[in-house]
């Protein structure tokens, strides 16, 4: 049976989970075409804020990427706007003339913000906040600082004032109503919240009118109804949005406030089915991402085939995404006569929790503060249970009620529905989550979130993913600590997030602004935020010797005699007569005992006395020998075979490429230590299949590996891909690192990387995308800048000397009982 043709005119979110139900249901019923007006494969639309604040990239947030594309045979047309749609012939027509034609048309055209027609609004400067496009704008405009006006104090316009003053800029936010959020707050909880953000530095200005905004050839200010007027470089209009309906209106289809449909989303044409923003079901339009997954769903039962799946319309629960501040909402929480109020006030914890109730039912529930409770309400909500005898308790939360809730938490989770919505981000039920843990035999945090989308965007769910998986798994679930160490409750991933999301520059500020529980952190968090600000921060954090640990310190590999090996770089394993003789001079000179050759085909001086430390290495620097870093979490050894130079199997250089490849990635710190390989055929005697990026040399070209291990545990490398020239080879492997340097745990080696964050994940970052392969590379550039320096150099010219200078000599240096021991290669 040939497949149909189906074309989907966007690239939201809304089509991409349809696909997923639809590929999952009947994958080899449709070749599918996709334009997308934008030019990018589907993103995470409501994570743009994580983005804007720092606390994500938009690589974190792509949910479909080229390989995914690629995997299920899509035609994906980026940049391609559709202009118009010929029902009769059938043709879907783009601006470029590009035309597709359809057995079934989907319609996901979203929605667009609406910009207030004031004077002043079409100059430069005047931003909405829909897309990555407004994203990337916010950022260059924070980046030449000043103030920010933002108009629309709702969910958007909170969010993108949040990340612009987390990226230093002034901020004032200009809200038409009364109160902030009052769609989805009561004027207590929106007081709470103007207080909360008045306390971040954000001014906040309540029953604002916008008359105009100034500027002759851009944004200088906005000047308000009641002739106030506020200097700014930047406005963002966040007010709303309007569902994108022109182009089903000029193809004839129904429309009213959005493209109309029948409950199971197709519209007036049975052969066209609209999902997203820009569909109305019954009369509502959406714009929560809930509802819009439950849309997706209902259509793709119907384009796979008989269903009688029907959309259903449910309250949806509000949360704003502000680390920090913690809100829910959900119903209706208007007032009423036939309406009553149950209130909660805590000043002292800042908390404020309302729930709203209608012939003894909740209708409604806000909560601002302590939130944990914002589910219960809402499972009491869609139940419609008679809450008449837990009346006086109800607003102290499900711990308070009968039945032993309170002493066993996770009976809150047992008493949720199989229904009840667990990650409103990606509209995750608690019986999709069980199910899948059943039939997938998921045992981990991370598997759940690879097969379910749980917890994969924000976050703030994991707890309750976590519960739900101690129900479902009974004494066999196991949760890792999420700490780093005593001294935090935050595990490495919140840490390194927080740390670019508050724009947090050094240890104190870290440990201060992060709650640190003990007074300068210890022994394992110390050189895990060490290494986190380096990363994070190139050229701005200076780095903290005394976080480090003692073979740092020194650059030289303690032993267990006290005394040091020294290891010095030999470019691709490659050396010359003079490096031997000048090594050779220095063994004789301090009586250096014992002299090996290292795994990393490098030669370690074993036995050097640490007051002698400075004074070999200024002998090895008069012969042109560099630390070979034996000691770090960086770049170790680029371990090469002869290659074509020599050898008759050779396919390629692979020593010039090994000695390119360590003069440009030396000295860059990473989350633990780095060994790469190049080898000159497939025969592999640089044996690059276990190391942390390996190069197999191929007559093609080059085959790229990663992800191996030869240590404790044992790992055979994972293939990238294979590119055909040098140039590739080394932005691959930099682009790579730079990666794991932004995304690795303190100690975590590559391979265990990739496991947490998936190979695919970094296959589609490095080797499919080439603008994200590009940005990666170009920050690794830029970090080197300031990683490059030989640090036997410096300590020979008088840095750190306290190192070196014994308090007491009593003879022979002792080694510490507890000494750190550490293999050279």
């Amino acid at each position: 049976m040939s497949k149909q043709r189906l074309v989907i005119i966007g690239n939201g979110m809304a089509p991409g989970r349809l696909l997923e139900h639809l590929f999952e249901a009947a994958p080899d019923a449709y070749d599918v075409t996709i334009f997308n007006a934008e030019p990018r494969v589907n993103y995470d639309r409501i994570m743009l804020s994580p983005v804007l604040s720092g606390e994500k990239t938009f690589e974190d947030i792509i949910i479909h990427g080229d390989a995914w594309y690629e995997g299920h045979g899509i035609t994906l047309h980026r940049g391609e706007k559709v202009t118009g749609i010929d029902r009769e012939a059938r043709i879907v027509t783009g601006a470029s003339g590009i035309t597709a034609a359809y057995d079934k048309l989907v319609i996901a055209t979203g929605s667009s913000p609406f910009i207030i027609p004031v004077p002043g609004h079409k100059l430069p400067g005047v931003l909405a906040y829909r897309d990555l496009d407004d994203v990337d704008g916010m950022l260059r405009a924070a980046d030449r600082g000043g103030r920010a006006v933002v108009i629309g104090g709702g969910l958007l316009g909170l969010e993108a004032a949040a990340g612009l003053k987390s990226r230093g800029m002034d901020v004032t936010v200009l809200h038409l109503m009364p109160t902030l959020m009052e769609r989805q707050l009561d004027p207590a909880a929106g007081y709470l919240l103007q207080k909360e953000l008045e306390s971040r530095g954000i001014e906040v200005r309540c029953g604002a009118n916008t008359k105009a905004i100034l500027g002759e050839r851009e944004v200088e200010g906005v000047e308000l109804e009641d002739g106030t007027i506020i200097d700014a470089s930047l406005v963002v209009m966040a007010v709303g949005i309007r569902p994108a309906v022109d182009l089903a209106r000029e193809a004839g289809l129904e429309v009213g406030r959005g493209i109309q449909t029948d409950f199971a989303m197709r519209t007036s044409d049975p052969d066209i089915f609209s999902v997203g923003e820009c569909a109305e079901v019954d009369g509502r339009v959406y714009g929560l991402v809930a509802p819009l997954y439950q849309m997706a769903k209902v259509a793709a039962e119907h384009l796979s085939g008989v269903s009688e799946a029907a959309f259903t319309h449910a309250e949806t629960p509000t949360k704003l995404k502000v680390t920090g501040i913690n809100l829910y909402s959900v119903g209706d929480f208007g007032d009423g006569p036939d309406r009553e109020d149950v209130v909660l006030r805590d000043a002292a914890r800042g908390s404020y929790r309302r729930v709203i109730l209608q012939d003894n039912r909740v209708i409604g529930a806000v909560l601002y503060g302590d939130v944990a409770d914002g589910m219960w309400y809402n499972e009491l909500l869609k139940s419609g249970e008679d809450v008449s005898k837990m009346r006086d308790t109800l607003i102290f939360g499900q711990a308070h009620q009968g039945g032993g809730v309170a002493a066993d938490p996770l009976a809150a989770v047992a008493n949720l529905s199989d229904d009840a919505e667990i990650c409103g981000c990606n509209g995750i039920c608690k019986g999709k989550i069980v199910q899948a843990i059943n039939e997938k035999g998921l045992t981990s945090l991370g598997e759940v979130r690879a097969h379910t989308k749980a917890s994969a965007s924000c976050g703030t769910c994991t707890g309750l993913v976590e519960a739900v998986m101690a129900l479902t798994l009974g004494d066999t679930f196991a949760k890792k600590a999420e700490g780093m160490c005593g001294c935090t409750d935050l595990g490495h991933g919140e840490v390194r997030r927080l740390i670019k999301a508050q724009g947090l520059k050094s240890i104190p500020a870290v440990m201060q602004e992060l709650e640190w529980k003990s007074s300068h952190g210890c022994a394992k968090c110390r050189p895990a935020l060490n290494y986190y600000l380096l990363s994070d921060w190139p050229g701005e954090y200076k780095d903290d010797q005394q976080s480090r640990f003692i073979n740092e310190r020194v650059h030289a590999n303690i032993q267990k005699d006290g005394t040091y090996s020294v290891v010095p770089r030999m470019w691709g394993g490659m050396t010359s007569s003079d490096e031997l003789r000048a090594i050779a001079d220095v063994v004789d000179k301090f009586a250096i005992p014992d002299v090996k050759v290292t795994g990393g085909q490098r030669i370690d001086l074993l036995g050097v006395k640490k007051a002698d430390l400075p004074a070999v290495w200024a002998d090895l620097n008069a012969a042109g020998l560099v630390s070979g870093h034996a000691y770090a979490k960086g770049l170790r050894t680029v371990k090469t075979c002869v290659g074509s130079t020599w050898c008759r199997f050779g396919t390629q250089d692979s020593t010039g490429l090994g000695i390119k490849l360590e003069k440009f990635l030396w000295g860059s710190w990473t989350p633990a230590k780095v060994k790469l390989a190049v080898t000159g055929c497939p025969r592999n005697c640089a044996e690059a299949t276990c190391k942390d990026i390996g190069v197999i040399c191929v007559e093609s070209g080059y085959e790229i590996v990663y992800g191996g291990a030869a240590g404790l545990h044992i790992q055979g490398t994972t293939k990238l891909g294979t590119v055909a020239t040098e140039e590739e080879v080394i932005e691959i492997a930099a682009a790579m690192t730079q990666m794991y340097r932004e995304q690795g745990f303190y100690l975590e080696r590559i391979y265990k990387w990739a496991d947490r964050v998936g190979y695919d994940t970094v296959k589609a970052a490095i080797l499919d995308d080439l603008e994200s392969r590009r940005a990666y590379y170009e920050r690794f550039v830029l970090s080197q800048k300031f990683s490059q320096s030989d640090p036997w150099s410096e300590r020979v010219s008088g840095v750190d000397k306290h190192e070196f200078k014994p308090l007491a000599v009593f003879g022979e240096d002792l080694a510490p009982a507890t000494a750190k021991v550490e293999p050279a290669e």
